[in-house]
């Protein structure tokens, strides 16, 4: 199957009437908006409840990355052998929904402590590893590659209206309930989330054949194809050195910038807008300049605005609106860059190996964060909040440099046959069985 010149026209808007699909977009974007209450309230637990200083939060941050840089590649070997990976994602939702109820029920209990949040994080953090490795799967199974950007752009759309609707809502549940039983909602999406996947009926991709572990062959195909090692590269360090300002941020915002939790959700919500912005241009950005030059414009988008953080000071209406501006420009650049990043991978890794290279981006992407946020709490407590956002500034701003030099520059449209990498050439792909194969779009 060819996949769709992206100058062609969009896709219809009906894709949502497609049964599968919506299932999917629907467990998607349910389980999103208790996720960004999660990313507002358990942090906000910890500096308000338990006076975590820049080293807990550090350490909280990393605890809940750490299993994407430990599990991620031997999930995806794991994810590659089984016939149905839907079911691995419902037991991970299940699972993350008993594990953020932890929390209100141990505060309710007053035996809430740092321990209990590490536990929970890292328990959380695995399961959105096996959710993570089996998802593109799932998502491959559900659509067309002609409509994988438009699928994309749907998601992202969701992924930005959770972010708009979830902090704000988040901050004034913290406000009203306090942090902890913020959370329960989070457990409500997760159990919604199974159910809308426990309807979906396609057929995945077939397990792969391999009498060995296999957990080297993602490896080796990104090292095999030069632009989406580049384009790894490119993510692993903003996303670690993004890593350093996002540890902090609920601590700076609140202890250096005296910002309340609603001020905070309010700024945290404008990422959200800008992800809307960004999910609604990306076709169009897409359409007009082309796949990989979209990439690399979403990286420039995402981080370019970022030293707005550390340069916010002074009255409180002025300190809001400068974080709220750095926060709408970069949600519309991260969106464009997913867009037509996650298209662009899904497209040319071979089915075969999709579980396996998705576990080696999730490792370039999630992995390096538990060292960012480490590394975060150390030159936090060292030289300070304000000091520590100007190096994770100034490292995303050069991380663009790892995509500038690659052949996605070149890249107009997602891959029109089987076997076609970034640069057009062949692709010295690794199929689970051993025979040397192409880059498939199927």
């Amino acid at each position: 199957m060819t996949a769709a010149d992206p100058r062609d026209p969009p896709p219809p808007a009906g894709l949502l009437r497609e049964r599968g699909f919506r299932l999917y977009w629907s467990a998607h974007s349910i389980s999103l908006i208790g996720d960004e209450i999660t990313i507002l309230a358990v942090p906000l637990a910890a500096v308000l409840l338990l006076d975590a200083g820049p080293a807990e939060m550090g350490w909280l941050t990393a605890v809940a990355l750490l299993p994407s840089l430990l599990l991620s590649i031997p999930g995806g070997a794991w994810a590659d052998r089984q016939a149905n990976r839907r079911r691995a994602m419902i037991v991970s939702d299940l699972g993350r929904s008993a594990a953020v109820a932890s929390v209100p029920l141990a505060y309710a209990m007053d035996a809430l402590t740092m321990t209990h949040l590490y536990v929970t994080e890292f328990a959380v953090g695995a399961l959105t590893v096996l959710f993570r490795v089996c998802n593109h799967h799932v998502y491959a199974s559900v659509l067309a590659p002609d409509r994988y950007v438009a699928g994309n752009a749907l998601l992202s759309g969701s992924r930005s209206a959770a972010a708009v609707a979830g902090p704000g809502a988040g901050g004034a549940l913290v406000q009203v309930l306090t942090a902890p039983f913020a959370l329960v909602l989070d457990a409500v999406t997760y159990l919604v989330s199974a159910v809308c996947l426990g309807r979906i009926r396609a057929t995945e991709a077939p397990p792969a054949r391999h009498g060995g572990t296999g957990l080297t062959d993602g490896i080796r195909w990104v090292t095999a194809n030069r632009d989406p090692g580049l384009l790894l590269a490119g993510v692993a360090m903003l996303s670690l050195f993004n890593t350093l300002v996002v540890t902090l941020f609920v601590l700076y915002a609140t202890d250096e910038l005296g910002l309340s939790p609603g001020l905070l959700g309010l700024v945290f919500a404008m990422f959200g807008l800008g992800g809307l912005a960004g999910a609604y241009l990306a076709p169009r950005v897409v359409r007009r300049i082309g796949l990989g030059p979209a990439i690399i414009a979403g990286f420039a988008g995402f981080s370019l605005p970022l030293p707005l953080v550390p340069l916010a000071d002074g009255p409180t209406p002025l300190v809001v609106a400068v974080l709220a501006a750095s926060q709408f420009a970069c949600g519309c650049g991260v969106a464009v860059m997913d867009i037509s990043a996650n298209s662009y991978l899904i497209a040319v890794i071979p089915p075969t190996l999709r579980s396996r290279v998705m576990g080696v981006i999730q490792t370039s992407n999630f992995g390096v964060r538990p060292v960012g946020a480490v590394l975060a709490g150390t030159l936090g407590a060292a030289f300070g909040l304000r000091p520590t956002m100007w190096i994770g500034t100034a490292g995303a701003l050069l991380s663009v440099l790892w995509v500038l030099p690659s052949g996605l520059r070149y890249v107009m449209a997602l891959p029109t046959t089987p076997g076609t990498p970034a640069d057009g050439t062949p692709a010295d792909g690794i199929p689970a069985d051993g025979t040397p194969a192409k880059v498939s779009a199927e």
